[in-house]
């Protein structure tokens, strides 16, 4: 067991804690909408897929959720095999920006932290309002450890914030370059009402209700660059909705709650634990 690749994180990790938990889904979709924000990424992002396309943008989504898969449970190798193929992807694209003309590469370091960033905040404000464990130190760690996946895109980990302090200050000094450009608002309202392919047709009588947390969740500096009201009952109404749905999900019995990756993390978690009691 000792010699065993166990990926970027492993055993112990906050990261393995957290990223398994269903209710993460939502901080998923909070992050696309928070990313969206910054109008050089999402200009980048329209300009390089065919975003109104329900297939392309499924598709899109479907390689997005199995990239994070990958980098977050998988052996290194899997994990630079993924990460090769992503940087060599974006280091072929360029983006148009619409206020100034000027060209810019999607692998900018700007570019790449912020999504990173959006990513890191956002599974890690659910998981906390959801009701999953997590002590200051934790939450700190799980930032720390994310400056790993950072490096799997591209960046340098030392670029990266290391805890929650440093995150809020990136945060603080980014806010000035954000606005909701007419791409992001038409992704906000594709949330609402999406365009899926036949066999999901289904997810359209969800995504209303949906749409309307994952809203709910981000922050309210956020919520009102899109136009929308940022009020604090909404915050309240948001953590209640996410601690009652993190509450559901854990009456479903593990084996179901939890895909196959998540599962053999939770059971090598498990057998550290007991060692360390054992040896303590």
């Amino acid at each position: 067991m000792e010699n065993e690749d166990y990926g970027l994180f492993g055993p112990g990790s906050v990261t393995w804690r957290v990223m398994g938990e269903p209710v993460l889904m939502v901080g998923g979709f909070r992050a696309l909408l928070l990313q969206a924000l910054h109008p050089r990424t999402m200009w980048g992002t329209a300009q390089n897929s065919d975003l109104m396309d329900p297939d392309a943008a499924w598709s899109r989504l479907a390689r997005t959720i199995d990239f994070v898969r990958v980098r977050t449970w998988r052996p290194v190798p899997e994990v630079e095999r993924v990460g090769r193929r992503v940087r060599k992807l974006h280091s072929k694209m360029s983006g148009l920006d619409l206020r100034t003309g000027e060209i810019f590469p999607i692998d900018a370091p700007e570019n790449l932290l912020w999504v990173h960033m959006g990513e890191v905040d956002s599974y890690l404000d659910v998981a906390r309002r959801a009701g999953v464990p997590l002590s200051r130190e934790d939450c700190d760690r799980f930032v720390d450890e994310q400056r790993r996946a950072a490096e799997v895109v591209g960046l340098d980990p030392a670029d990266v914030p290391a805890s929650v302090g440093e995150m809020a200050d990136y945060y603080t000094g980014i806010r000035p370059d954000l606005f909701a450009c007419r791409e992001a608002k038409d992704g906000l309202r594709r949330l609402f009402n999406p365009d899926v392919p036949l066999p999901f047709t289904p997810l359209k009588l969800a995504a209303p209700g949906m749409a309307t947390l994952v809203v709910s969740t981000l922050p309210r500096w956020s919520r009102r660059l899109y136009g929308l009201p940022g009020l604090p009952t909404s915050d309240l109404w948001a953590t209640m909705s996410l601690k009652a749905l993190y509450r559901t999900t854990h009456l479903v019995p593990a084996p179901l709650r939890y895909p196959p990756d998540a599962r053999r993390a939770r059971a090598l978690s498990r057998d550290l634990g007991r060692r360390v009691s054992r040896a303590a």
